[in-house]
């Protein structure tokens, strides 16, 4: 299995390359040159399998003869041991066609521990083998860094950095960052935008100085390995609601993207999906770009569901590529026109593609509220305000069924915002019920590539 930068000036790479690059070097994302595809009878075979089998396979498949299969389900069900539900992601059933894909039983209560579990081990394996040890730089609008501090803390081939937007995350997505005591972690608070943080990042891996010097490696779902164990959960859910014998719709809260790009893999993969609907809170570049054709970066506001307060999603990049046949001269030309001007004209063959099976949906905050509040009368079930757009964004689209909405953080992550909006506070799940009185440990830096790269090259070296 080869993958290929999106821009077309990097060479392709075999899996462990991609995995450890994270971005490719001429600024593009990498993806792989040809999608390996599962039959029919393969697709139906995984219901009712354990969840660290489909992963194996499904992981598997992208990493090729890179990684024996013997090696890929030992890592898998180390990985998806950590999660507190033995589905790992069971399903909830809110309506007659709908369902929530609870994505947060992880060591986070977020959905990125599901890709991000199998990742670190992945790193381990993979620069073990090389005897090799690297430094790893993410930026986050909420989750992505708790999850990767839970995942990578301790591990002995890595040194983590995780960037967030001072004041523009909970208290608690602050904390499962923060708290970790291990001297592998360190976390900034960036004095800006998640976008500030997330460009940062990318002028970080543009820095071949800086690059080489600390081995930077990225696990944003730039990184190709978290879309693919993103899939994963796109297969368990369609086939317990009968795939590949009946296509299944999906409704995602987005912000990077990576998560509703993940359900494209799967549909290139093999499964039969009808629908992705992109839901967005009122930063909603996404939804304006599936509805109207033009990708436009506006000023980010914050919202009570933080995760998805982005205007520029990163893996908005690969579905441009794709839809436009692959053309990296293309591509690369109108990721760094939008870089220059914020705006960006999809093709009208693009957008038409991208049509047949997206749609976009933005939800405002006092509809937010409100379905948090309808949820939890209607079914009994206390939803976090992101998987509250998501479950709001059905009301303003049809969707063939059956469709899944994915819920993709635990309600106790907003405690504030949830007890505001239904009166009722909830819970901590146990295991991290003593989080708020675990000590901080963070830097406060402004939102400057070359501070928090001297940062990060201090910090690796030392």
């Amino acid at each position: 299995m080869r993958y290929v930068s999106t821009r077309g000036q990097s060479p392709a790479v075999g899996f462990t390359d991609a995995v450890l690059s994270g971005l490719a070097p001429d600024g593009g994302l990498y993806i792989p040159e040809a999608w390996p595809t599962f039959s029919r009878e393969t697709i139906a075979g995984f219901a009712g399998r354990p969840y660290a089998e489909v992963a194996a396979a499904v992981i598997g498949a992208f990493a090729g003869d890179e990684i024996p299969a013997e090696d890929m389900r030992r890592m898998c069900e180390e990985a998806y041991a950590t999660f507190h539900h033995a589905a790992v992601v069971p399903l909830v059933q809110l309506g007659p066609e709908t369902h929530l894909a609870e994505l947060f039983h992880g060591p986070s209560l977020a959905f990125k521990d599901v890709a991000m579990q199998i990742l670190a081990r992945l790193y381990d394996y993979l620069l073990g083998a090389q005897n090799r040890t690297q430094t790893i730089l993410c930026a986050t609008s909420g989750d992505t860094g708790g999850a990767a501090v839970e995942a990578f803390r301790g591990r002995k081939n890595v040194k983590i950095v995780a960037l967030f937007p001072a004041g523009r995350i909970s208290e608690v997505q602050r904390r499962f960052m923060t708290t970790a005591t291990e001297d592998n972690v360190a976390c900034v608070a960036v004095s800006g935008t998640f976008d500030d943080c997330q460009a940062i990042v990318k002028q970080a891996f543009q820095d071949q100085a800086l690059r080489q010097a600390v081995d930077l490696s990225g696990v944003n779902s730039i990184n190709f390995a978290r879309i693919a164990a993103q899939a994963v959960y796109y297969f368990t859910t369609a086939v317990a609601l009968g795939a590949p014998h009946r296509p299944v719709s999906f409704c995602v809260p987005s912000g990077n993207f990576g998560d509703a790009f993940a359900g494209y893999v799967a549909l290139k993969m093999g499964l039969p999906v009808s629908r992705i609907v992109a839901a967005t809170n009122s930063n909603d570049i996404l939804a304006r770009a599936f509805e109207t054709g033009r990708y436009v970066r506006g000023a980010v506001q914050a919202t009570i569901s933080p995760a998805m307060d982005i205007q520029s999603a990163s893996n908005f990049e690969r579905l441009y590529f794709e839809t436009v046949d692959r053309q990296p001269v293309e591509t690369a030309r109108a990721f760094q026109a939008f870089s220059e001007t914020g705006a960006l004209d999809i093709p009208p063959a693009a957008f038409a593609a991208m049509r047949e099976l997206f749609r976009g949906v933005a939800i405002g905050e006092d509809e937010t509220v409100s379905t948090i509040v309808s949820t939890l009368d209607g079914t009994g079930e206390l939803i976090d305000p992101h998987t509250a757009v998501g479950v709001a964004a059905l009301r303003h689209v049809e969707i063939p069924g059956p469709v899944v909405v994915l819920s993709t953080a635990h309600a106790a992550k907003f405690p504030e915002d949830v007890t505001k909006a239904c009166g009722v506070t909830p819970a901590l799940p146990r295991g991290v019920t003593n989080l708020a009185d675990r000590p901080e440990r963070f830097e406060r830096l402004p939102a400057e590539a070359d501070a928090i790269k001297a940062y990060v090259r201090a910090f690796a070296e030392a």
